[in-house]
C-alpha cells in the first residue's frame, strides 16, 4: 500500500511537470505520465524527449520489463519493432529504463518505440550508458533536475525498417538544475568512443543551433540566456551512479529491527536502516 501511495504522489508531481519547461515542438506532442516527447513521423522518432529526473524514480527497484510496443498514443503510428530487426542498431532508449524505476507504469512506459532511435550497439553501450548513469548521478545530487535529449535529426546516415526510420549521426542531452542554476549540454556522435565524456560538452545555446529547438523558453529570458550560454564542464561533477553501489552501502548501514513481535514476544528478526532502528512492520514500537 504505501509503494502504491508514493507511485501515485510521484505521477502526479510528473504531471505538473509538463508545461513547465517543456520545449518548443515542430511535430506531434505526447505526453505520457512520466515524460513528454514531440513525435517527428518523416523521422520516425522524437525530435525531443523531455522529462523531470528525481532520486525516487532512480533510486526505485523496479526492474526491466523489456515490452517494447507501438506508441498507441501517436497518431500517425510509431515505428514498429520490425524496423529494428537485423538493422544492426539497438533500439536505443531515449529517456532510459533506467531513470525509470519508481513503479511498473514508469518502467513499461520507457518502452514505447517513440522512446527509441537506432543506436550503434558499441555507442548505445559504451559512452551513451556511461552519460546517461553520469546524470542519474546529477538527478540524486541536486536532488530534481530536468532533462531533454533524443537524436539531432538534421544530420543522418540513412534509415532502417519499413518505415524509414531516421539513422541520426549524433545524439545530445540538455540538463537543468534548477537549485545549482545550472545548465549543461552534450552533443555525442553515434559511434563507439573513449573519450571522456567532459569533451562531448557544448552549450545549450549550441545544441539549440543544431536542432533548432528553444529548450526552455518558459525561463525569465535574462536567465535563460545566461545558463543556456554556458559550457563549462568543471561546474558538474562526472561520477556515474551505480544502483548496486547503492544496494551495497543500503545493506551496509542495516541493523536489526528493535522491536518484538507481537506473536512471540521475541525481538523482530528483519533488517532495517530507517534512521529510529524499527522496520516498517514495527514503526509504531518506535514512537
Amino acid at each position: 500500500m504505501l509503494k502504491l501511495i508514493l507511485s501515485s504522489l510521484l505521477l502526479i508531481q510528473s504531471l505538473a511537470l509538463f508545461a513547465q519547461y517543456q520545449p518548443t515542438s515542430s511535430g506531434q506532442v505526447v505526453k505520457h505520465s512520466y515524460y513528454t516527447l514531440s513525435y517527428i513521423e518523416e523521422h520516425e522518432q522524437p525530435e525531443w524527449v523531455y522529462y523531470k529526473l528525481s532520486p525516487e524514480l532512480v533510486k526505485g527497484d523496479q526492474g526491466r520489463t523489456d515490452n517494447f510496443r507501438p506508441d498507441p498514443k501517436v497518431s500517425t503510428v510509431s515505428a514498429s519493432l520490425a524496423d529494428y530487426t537485423a538493422s544492426g542498431y539497438d533500439r536505443g532508449h531515449l529517456c532510459p529504463a533506467g531513470d525509470m524505476k519508481a513503479s511498473e507504469a514508469a518502467m513499461s512506459e520507457s518502452f514505447y518505440m517513440s522512446n527509441m532511435s537506432p543506436q550503434l550497439p558499441s555507442f548505445n553501450r559504451g559512452i551513451w550508458k556511461k552519460l546517461e548513469a553520469t546524470v542519474r548521478y546529477w538527478g540524486m545530487s541536486e536532488n530534481i533536475i530536468y532533462v531533454v535529449t533524443a537524436g539531432v535529426l538534421t544530420s543522418n546516415s540513412g534509415h532502417i525498417g519499413a518505415n524509414k526510420v531516421t539513422i541520426p549521426k549524433s545524439y545530445y542531452k540538455v540538463i537543468y538544475a534548477p537549485k545549482s542554476q545550472k545548465m549543461i549540454g552534450f552533443v555525442l556522435p553515434n559511434v563507439k568512443s573513449n573519450q571522456p565524456l567532459q569533451s562531448f560538452v557544448v552549450s545549450v545555446d549550441e545544441v539549440e543551433r543544431r536542432t533548432g529547438i528553444d529548450f526552455f523558453p518558459q525561463l525569465d529570458d535574462a536567465i535563460e540566456g545566461k545558463l543556456e550560454a554556458q559550457s563549462n564542464s568543471s561546474d558538474w561533477l562526472f561520477k556515474q551512479y551505480s544502483s548496486s553501489s547503492s544496494a551495497t552501502k543500503s545493506k551496509s548501514l542495516a541493523v536489526q529491527c528493535k522491536g518484538k513481535a507481537k506473536s512471540t514476544g521475541n525481538r523482530c528478526k528483519n533488517n532495517t536502516t530507517n534512521t529510529n532502528g524499527y522496520c516498517n512492520i514495527h514503526q509504531h514500537q518506535g514512537t
